[in-house]
């Protein structure tokens, strides 16, 4: 099954590509490569600087733009309900398009030193509430969060109409965040993975490449296969067109319940070192 239906009846390819740092001197091109290798589902955010990139590359594929599925998120910096409306505004002219398929809060809290980064419980229930606007006026079809834990979304939960339909987080072999995945199981939200195919050093554990070399595949594709099997949606992103092809057939790639086992058991490896309630580690 390449698609999954979120709670609000709205159906997301399981495969998506993200975009973040994937547009660099070479913008719209490598996004229009995406679009070309088979991608229908893209994922950008206002930090990432290139919804214009994702919108004309939509836009010049020639493909109709109800055939696609785009993401984009607010901006941590701009929480609150005033602020969630501009921001929303940019995105959308930005992406050059009159609606955005799933919109959302990028980071439970602003960016560290800010002056806002211990009043967040207010800002993002004040957000949300501006989203749940926007989602009833029709101009996003799906709202959710990103890199939000079990504290957070009982937060938002507090005062939400509408609960989330989606979480996106870290998530890979060496990373799986059970208690955030769990819980977000139990409420019915759907769970997109990014960095889904962890950092380098992932893809070179021992297991992982034992994994790889039975199944006759890339540890990247046995990261992206694990993923799947998890029930995660995946936002695996390339430069090279090969590897998009690659990456969208990972649903061919099936594990075995016993090394699914094995990778659930792995160490933790490869975090990026971002936690939304603590300033940045780079491990």
């Amino acid at each position: 099954m390449k698609d999954i239906v979120l709670n609000n009846g709205i159906s997301i390819p399981r495969i998506g590509f993200g975009t973040y740092k994937a547009t660099t001197e070479d913008g719209y091109r490598i996004i229009l490569d995406a679009i070309n290798a088979g991608y229908r589902h893209l994922d950008t955010a206002a930090l990432y600087e290139n919804e214009e990139d994702v919108g004309r590359a939509v836009r010049e594929s020639g493909i109709p733009r109800e055939e696609f599925f785009i993401t984009s998120k607010l901006n941590r910096n701009y929480l609150g309900y005033e602020n969630t409306k501009k921001e929303f505004d940019k995105s959308i002219k930005k992406l050059g398009i009159d609606h955005i398929d799933l919109y959302l809060m990028h980071w439970p809290r602003p960016d560290f030193g800010s002056s806002d980064f211990d009043d967040w419980e207010e800002l993002d229930r004040e957000s949300w509430r501006a989203m749940e606007e926007l989602l009833k006026a029709g101009k996003i079809r799906a709202i959710g969060v990103s890199n939000f834990l079990p504290h957070h979304l009982d937060n938002l939960l507090q005062t939400a109409e509408i609960i989330p339909a989606v979480n996106q987080l870290e998530l890979h072999p060496g990373y799986l965040q059970k208690e955030a995945v769990d819980y977000c199981r139990e409420k019915g939200i759907a769970i997109e993975a990014w960095s889904p195919m962890g950092r380098a050093r992932v893809l070179k554990d021992p297991l992982l490449s034992d994994l790889a070399a039975k199944y006759g595949v890339s540890a990247a594709r046995i990261c992206l296969s694990f993923c799947l099997q998890s029930g995660f949606i995946i936002l695996p992103k390339s430069t090279h067109i090969d590897r998009m092809k690659d990456n969208l057939n990972a649903l061919d790639t099936v594990i075995s319940d016993e090394d699914m086992k094995k990778i659930c058991s792995m160490p933790e490896t490869g975090w990026s070192g971002e936690h939304p309630d603590r300033e940045t580690i780079k491990p």
